[in-house]
């Protein structure tokens, strides 16, 4: 089998021989889209697990890490399955699968149970249950809990806190569940789980202190075009609630969140040097950005860790998008300037509806005028956006309050788990929503990869990367910003 063939099947279903050969050749470009799991040893990996390659007659194979662990199967302790980036499939799919995965992953599970993502979804939690099951090999309260596994060793390797507190922060319902969990997971208690961390993990514990918030590493797949994602984010700050600082290159971006248990402040570090990160491109090598948050409740990690993937669009396939919209004569070039460019989304659907609509200087101006200021400022981070109910009240008319009352009584839907179409039809229901803003708000907001503006032009041999090809075209000065 070719490299090409293993290049274009990068997906969870892809035949077993090509996910062998991905395994035999420690292929990075699959990490996070399966996972393998050795009969012989009880332990599950990503692809490129630097591993002995086990017999093919040993290996399973697993959409989840929830589904190995289901199976009885622990995770690796050398090349840590649980930090892969995500599948790319949840931010494609717009069926109830896609939809149920986002927002197990913005903690849905943990703060409704199954009943509260039934309800969001539309569907009864049997319904639910079945057909996670059968695409993915695991129900929500195994996907929760595998997610809760892993947020649970970030806080032990990388702060000092106490064990019962981590528990907590983690999701776990008791003490007693957190520890089983730990067990089965990683088959190590918890206390053997921090003194086993790498020297990194274990300098930036010890360096550490109360307000030093979680450092995390939040890794990509393939190569990541920073300066892109980072030039357009230094374009769209609103003063109080984002900032830019730094030269080019060495950029930091932070920002205020809105969290469901309280609030936080994130700071996320642009890296220099080539776009594929270590590895660099077309050797299957990804990289990661090094983030810090600062949180008033460490119930929302998971959830923040979520929000900011969605923002850097971190889970995406850029071999897939390159290699379909690299075979287009007109975007070939394009693609090889700026290999692994990104559709960025945003930590705060409701927000970048409204900013979309009102425009970077009056984002500003509700900022001040509405937002709830932080009980302790953070340089010049001051505010929270303000949120839909309080525009709603504060601005009932013109187009920017019916959008808020729109989202504020859930007429307009933007959460992990909205289903896109019918976002779209509601949002261009409000009076005086055009279409070309709508088509930002279901780009950005709802993190659609298959959006074309309004009045464009493109073939259908774009698709379903259409939102990529018109970065690309931005990005070479061959489309005007929409905003």
């Amino acid at each position: 089998m070719t490299p090409q063939t293993v290049r274009t099947t990068e997906h969870a279903d892809a035949p077993e021989d090509v996910r062998y050969e991905a395994v035999r050749s420690r292929d990075a470009r699959f990490d996070g889209a399966f996972f393998f799991a050795v009969e012989t040893t009880g332990i599950y990996c990503r692809p490129s697990c630097p591993a002995v390659t086990p017999k093919r007659r040993n290996v399973r194979f697993f959409a989840t890490a929830a589904a190995a662990q289901g199976s009885g199967f622990r995770a690796c302790r050398r090349c840590r399955p649980d930090a892969v980036p995500g599948s790319a499939d949840w931010n494609v799919r717009a069926d109830v699968v896609g939809r149920a995965m986002r927002l197990i992953g913005d903690g849905v599970v943990d703060r409704e149970g199954v009943a509260g993502l039934a309800v969001r979804l539309g569907y009864s939690a049997r319904q639910v249950q079945r057909q996670l099951t059968a695409e993915v090999g695991a129900g929500p309260v195994a996907l929760a809990r595998a997610q809760r596994a892993h947020t649970a060793r970030v806080l032990l390797q990388t702060t000092g806190l106490p064990v019962t507190e981590i528990a907590f922060a983690s999701g776990f319902a008791s003490v007693r569940q957190f520890n089983d969990t730990i067990r089965a997971v990683y088959a190590a208690t918890p206390s053997e789980l921090r003194a086993a961390a790498p020297a990194r993990d274990r300098a930036a514990r010890r360096a550490a202190t109360p307000s030093a918030g979680v450092p995390l590493r939040l890794a990509h797949r393939g190569p990541y075009q920073h300066g892109s994602v980072f030039d357009l984010l230094q374009r769209e700050a609103v003063a109080g609630v984002e900032e830019v600082s730094g030269e080019r290159g060495r950029r930091v971006y932070r920002r205020t969140l809105r969290l469901p248990y309280g609030t936080g402040i994130v700071a996320v570090q642009e890296r220099p040097g080539r776009p594929g990160g270590p590895g660099g491109p077309g050797t299957g090598g990804g990289g990661w950005l090094e983030a810090r948050l600062h949180l008033t409740d460490l119930r929302d990690l998971t959830t923040s860790v979520q929000r900011l993937r969605r923002l850097f669009d971190l889970d995406a396939d850029p071999y897939a998008v390159d290699e379909r919209l690299g075979a287009d004569p007109r975007l070939a070039p394009l693609v090889a300037a700026r290999p692994g460019l990104r559709s960025p989304g945003t930590a705060d659907p409701g927000e970048l509806a409204v900013r979309a609509l009102v425009g970077r200087a009056e984002a500003e101006r509700f900022v001040q005028r509405y937002g709830k200021a932080l009980d302790a400022p953070c340089g010049t981070l001051t505010h929270l956006f303000p949120e839909p109910a309080v525009l709603a009240e504060a601005v009932p008319e013109g187009t920017p309050g019916a959008l808020a009352a729109a989202l504020a009584d859930g007429t307009v839907r933007l959460d992990p788990g909205a289903d896109r179409d019918e976002a779209e039809r509601a949002l261009l229901a409000v009076p005086g929503l055009d279409a070309r803003t709508v088509a930002v708000v279901r780009t950005r907001a709802l993190g659609d990869p298959d959006v074309a503006p309004p009045g464009a032009a493109v073939p259908d041999t774009w698709r379903p990367w259409r939102s990529y090809a018109m970065n690309h075209l931005r990005a070479a000065g061959e489309w005007e910003n929409d905003r």
